[in-house]
């Protein structure tokens, strides 16, 4: 059995903050560990200095997501192995979009997905798994969904059930509460959560989220300083298949929830 901790978006410093603090913590507990870093620089993609500390806490691999291509730094990390941009973008894109993983002895698969739905044109999500699935020798396949909304991530869940060992959704940044094994063993969560300021709107200081809904107007977003949450979910996976999913979650404010 495979014991995997997937951590969900890590937005700015304070997310990289609690993330060096705690990561290593759980490092023991955990037979991979899977650390979505799409906002971890300044709040969008990610660089160089983002990449090696949410490493060096821990990380096994590193997914990302819509702010991919932020900083051109990240061309120069695209040849790590450990790193995984979104898979279903245009042939010739650098960099992979899945690897497969040796883990105690076991094949362990690690995807990352774009949706669709009120995000930018990709290729289809469900047809790329399609075509990913008739890879050999993939293992468990575990899929970071990075997606804006809940049907789609539902929706995926349910088109790769019985054929993955989890889909678990990020981008909205906020932990929902339907984290599920699946009739035919795929764990599923429309969202694990995000592991930034908790005094925000999402990772961004209030002020400029705020202004831009009151005035309707662009406005510039900052990271919020402050207190940080971390916010991710342990998986059980047994023979490709998942037997065990549950939420994590630690403040720095209050300690481990």
């Amino acid at each position: 059995m495979l014991r995997v901790l997937f951590v969900g978006d890590v937005y700015g410093r304070p997310g990289r903050r609690v993330l060096a603090a705690q990561l290593p913590t759980l490092r023991d507990r955990a037979d991979f560990i899977v650390v979505n870093g799409e906002n971890a620089a300044g709040g969008f993609g990610l660089n160089r200095e983002s990449f090696e500390l949410i490493v060096s806490a821990g990380a096994d691999a590193v997914t990302l997501g819509n702010h991919a291509w932020h900083h051109r730094e990240v061309y120069g990390l695209l040849d790590d192995p450990r790193l995984i941009r979104p898979l279903n973008l245009p042939t010739g894109t650098p960099g992979r979009g899945w690897n497969t993983f040796t883990v105690n002895g076991e094949r362990l698969t690690v995807v990352n997905v774009l949706g669709r739905v009120f995000m930018e044109a990709v290729q289809n999500p469900f047809l790329a798994m399609d075509d990913l699935l008739t890879q050999p020798d993939l293992g468990s396949v575990f899929v970071d969904f990075h997606a804006e909304a809940t049907s789609e991530k539902a929706a995926l869940g349910w088109h790769l059930d019985g054929r993955v060992a989890a889909v678990i959704g990020t981008h909205t940044h906020v932990p929902t509460a339907d984290g599920r094994i699946l009739p035919l063993g795929t764990a599923f969560q429309t969202d694990a959560g995000f592991t930034g300021p908790m005094h925000s709107i999402i990772g961004a200081d209030p002020a400029g989220p705020l202004q831009k809904f009151v005035t309707e107007r662009p406005h510039r977003f900052g990271v919020r300083e402050g207190p940080a949450e971390l916010n991710g979910v342990w998986l059980d996976i047994e023979g490709g298949r998942a037997v065990r999913i549950e939420r994590y979650h630690f403040e720095e404010s209050s300690g481990e929830g």
